[in-house]
């Protein structure tokens, strides 16, 4: 039977950020037009069921379980309506998480995004809310491995792309997919429910995935880690 390895409590070397949901705050977004492209086309679903089964995982991923689920091949207009809609929100709504900035101007480990979406779409959403220049070029999406979340290959990625020992990474994922890929990397993860997508039991959620504590508020990582941030370790 296979098991999660134990959980490391070593002080992190490399911290590794989640986009959707964590960064910017798109899995609304993105999941609203999924869902309502999905049902207009007779897959009927909503965006909260859309985040419970699909956040964090990458789209090709999905769009194999709808179709196995419809029995059906997804129709080349859901691509081409749902790219225009994704575009469209991200012109006009798209924000980043609150306080995000602000940590990474205050952050003194080395960082990495380890992304579900596409390279892109990672860029089009960091450049718009002004966080590109702060993360690049140590930006990743599981496009560069063979699996998707929730299997541990983009983590993995990410901590061999900045030379840093899996058990020396700690990840900031707000889904469960994304949890259960980090703690199957070997590495920390700390849950993070401050997105417009997360509902009331999300942080349970995270910590039943295996998060090792859950944030509101990026504001409140610089307590959870505070030898990221150049603080003394309380013992």
């Amino acid at each position: 039977m296979n098991t999660l390895p134990e959980r490391t409590t070593a002080e992190p070397a490399l911290l590794i950020f989640d986009c959707d949901g964590v960064l910017v705050d798109s899995e609304i977004l993105v999941c609203t037009a999924v869902a309502e492209e999905l049902t207009k086309l007779g897959y009927p679903i909503t965006p909260e069921d859309v985040v419970r089964r699909f956040a964090g995982r990458p789209e090709r991923e999905i769009l194999a379980e709808v179709k196995e689920d419809w029995g059906q091949p997804v129709p080349e207009a859901y691509f081409v309506h749902t790219k225009q809609r994704i575009n469209a929100a991200f012109s006009t709504e798209l924000q980043a998480i609150a306080g995000v900035a602000e940590m990474l101007a205050q952050l003194r480990l080395p960082r990495i995004v380890a992304s579900s979406s596409a390279p892109a779409k990672l860029e089009q959403g960091l450049r718009f809310v002004g966080l590109y220049d702060l993360l690049a070029p140590h930006i990743v999406s599981t496009q560069m491995v063979r699996h998707g979340k929730p299997a541990p290959d983009v983590f993995v990625f990410a901590a061999g792309w900045m030379r840093v020992p899996v058990n020396q990474c700690l990840v900031i994922e707000d889904s469960e997919p994304g949890v259960r890929a980090a703690r199957a990397a070997g590495m920390r993860v700390v849950g993070f429910t401050g997105g417009s997508h997360c509902g009331a039991d999300h942080g349970e959620r995270l910590l039943a995935a295996g998060a090792e504590r859950v944030l509101r508020h990026m504001g409140e990582l610089a307590s959870a880690v505070p030898s990221a941030f150049g603080a003394a370790v309380s013992h």
